[in-house]
């Protein structure tokens, strides 16, 4: 099970008791909020794509979404998300839950800036009703990120 994975790779930091697991849904940013009790833009979504062969995650903020020409200039492509399959065979968590967590070999983690403006936020945990607070620093450090990037643009309306 995917909240497992991530469970057993938080543990090797010992925070493994600080994940939430819901007893609602949290697979949306909108849901995710209700059931935390917090603005949607903290919700630190985790956006799946295919560069060349490989799979990259992209944690962002809940109120904003790839911004395609940001997106061509940081990775050299045309922004090509992972369909619901390829997120689970390369990522190793389903759509709902994806997080930068116990995530297959090979893929990469990128942080977008936008998620600077918070002093916590709230990545989901491999499941689609899990969660777990974490500061910006132990965000960067427990997501084994590559570089923090700029690809997104905030939301109309």
């Amino acid at each position: 099970m995917s909240i497992e994975r991530a469970r057993n790779y938080l543990k090797q930091f010992g925070i493994e008791d600080r994940m939430q697991e819901l007893p609602v849904s949290s697979a949306t940013v909108a849901l995710a909020a209700e059931a935390l009790g917090c603005a949607p833009q903290r919700i630190a979504k985790t956006l799946s794509f295919l560069v060349g062969e490989g799979a990259i995650l992209i944690v962002a903020a809940g109120d904003v979404k790839i911004d395609n020409s940001k997106y061509k200039k940081q990775f050299g492509a045309k922004a090509k998300m992972l369909s619901p399959e390829q997120v689970t065979e390369l990522i190793g968590h389903a759509i709902g839950g994806v997080c930068p967590f116990g995530v297959k070999e090979g893929v990469k983690v990128y942080l977008d800036e936008s998620l600077k403006r918070f002093e916590t936020v709230f990545p989901a945990c491999g499941s689609g009703n899990s969660a777990i607070e974490m500061t910006i620093p132990e965000l960067e450090k427990y997501s084994g990120f590559e570089c923090w990037v700029d690809v997104c643009k905030l939301m109309e309306g």
